[in-house]
């Protein structure tokens, strides 16, 4: 537990964003207060995509907003979902799913809202070396002897249906059912012909398992080396350090990151409940300002920083896990199978590419992989995917955030000239695996591209 000590000038400052048409525009006029609560604790999970959190308590960004916080390490996704829920925590590091399914009430029913998502990609799906192995006859060899990159799930699809004409069942971790996690694996999955498996919550069904060929189940993320070690699951995906943990234990490979997976993909986000953004406005848009120049500061100058936040995170009150476990994709890189580590300088993103921008397609995406699954059980219009985004996902706050920072002269303008005329959508996303295109204004026609899931008007 992290708690700071001293207690800094506030500031005043004038600020707000304004949005016409739906396309954000930069102005100036209204004043930002001071905290109305000053106090505060937040939870997060043992995970490198954390690290917003932990630098800007460290680099003081919570205290230049007056806002002095407790950080606390939370045992598992239900737990920490449980404890902002229930005025426990004031806010937290959170799966993007989960504000969206507590909303839409898939799960435990609440609303909670992100002003802030705090990553792209940084997550990886691991194999056991035995799969492994079974794997590598089915993938091409670049000239120097390493396989060609990404792999995809076809390499995999012989190795399950062996385990199926064996009588077998073929098991899979991830880390909780709203989790990225759990639709990348999904995602690539069925990308290689290899059905996940389907939800029926209407029938009292939320095993996910349904006609599934691969069966997924929850592991805590810390645990997922532990399991693959132990032979209960064939494979794995979650964030890091716990897919380079297995190559530094040699008891896994990790195959294909979530960045081959969907290029630039969204992670992770902070969740606050509703009621606390609208009880304390202030508070909330300070609390952004901290983790916005976290993230800038993450990314800046080429990474340069991110020695030093390695440093941060592997202390035990972080994520703890060893120095050059977390740096090996921290800094840039990423080694699959043992020896062969490459280049992939945006495996974590923090700041690049609007990173900390909280996009209503995003938003979208989650609930499109949650209806071709069938957490979603009924049809849905494109109106209510827009209308269930736009609860969850507060570019309004980002932006007051923002246009506060530029103000006060505390971050350059430039920081933030690819947001001008955003409207909350990103252009159609072309950098999927399997290539189908996405364009967030279309949910119903990109569930409808998908030859496994169900259509748009289907049901269990």
């Amino acid at each position: 537990m992290i708690k700071t000590t001293i207690k800094k000038a506030m500031k005043s400052i004038c600020a707000t964003a304004v949005v016409f048409s739906s396309t954000i525009t930069f102005t100036a006029s209204a004043e930002l207060g001071y905290p109305e609560k000053e106090e505060l604790k937040f939870g997060f999970i043992k995970l490198t995509d954390m690290a917003p959190i932990a630098v800007a308590y460290e680099n003081g960004y919570f205290e230049d907003e007056g806002l002095y916080v407790t950080i606390e390490a939370q045992a598992n996704w239900k737990v920490l979902l449980d404890g902002v829920i229930d005025g426990r925590l004031d806010g937290a590091h959170m799966l993007a799913g989960q504000p969206i399914a507590a909303t839409i009430g898939y799960g435990t029913k609440a609303e909670i809202i992100t002003p802030f998502s705090m990553d792209l990609n940084g997550n990886a799906i691991t194999v056991s070396n035995d799969v492994w192995q079974q794997m590598k006859p089915n993938i091409p060899k670049m000239s120097d002897g390493r396989p060609v990159h990404p792999i995809k799930a076809d390499a995999l699809k012989p190795v399950v249906d062996k385990y199926i004409n064996e009588g077998k069942p073929f098991n899979m971790g991830m880390v909780f059912p709203v989790s990225t996690h759990n639709y990348e694996l999904r995602y690539w999955l069925a990308a290689g012909g290899i059905h996940p498996g389907y939800y029926a919550p209407h029938k009292g069904d939320t095993s996910g398992k349904i006609d599934a060929q691969a069966l997924l189940s929850v592991t805590p993320p810390p645990q997922m080396p532990a399991t693959l070690e132990a032979g209960t699951i064939y494979g794995y995906c979650v964030g890091e350090p716990w897919n380079q943990q297995a190559v530094f234990k040699g008891i896994g490979v990790p195959v294909v990151t979530d960045y081959e997976i969907w290029k630039d993909n969204p992670e992770k986000v902070f969740g606050i409940t509703k009621e606390f953004s609208e009880k304390y406005p202030n508070t909330t848009i300070r609390l952004t300002r901290a983790l916005i120049r976290a993230a800038i500061w993450l990314d800046e100058n080429n990474n340069e920083n991110r020695k030093e936040a390695v440093k941060i995170l592997s202390q035990s009150n972080y994520v703890g896990a060893d120095y050059d476990v977390i740096a090996n994709s921290m800094t840039g890189t990423f080694e699959y199978e043992k020896g062969d580590k490459r280049s992939v300088p945006d495996f974590n993103v923090f700041f690049r590419y609007n990173a900390t921008y909280p996009y209503y397609s995003d938003a979208i995406w989650y609930l499109t992989q949650m209806r071709r699954w069938g957490q979603i059980a009924e049809p849905k219009s494109d109106t209510w995917y827009h209308d269930v985004a736009k609860k969850v996902y507060r570019p309004d706050i980002y932006m007051k955030a923002v246009e506060s920072l530029i103000e006060e002269k505390i971050v350059p303008a430039s920081e933030f000239s690819s947001l001008t005329g955003v409207d909350g959508y990103r252009a159609p996303q072309t950098h999927f695996i399997d290539n189908i295109v996405y364009d967030g204004k279309k949910p119903n026609d990109y569930i409808n591209k998908f030859s496994i899931g169900l259509k748009a008007d289907e049901k269990i």
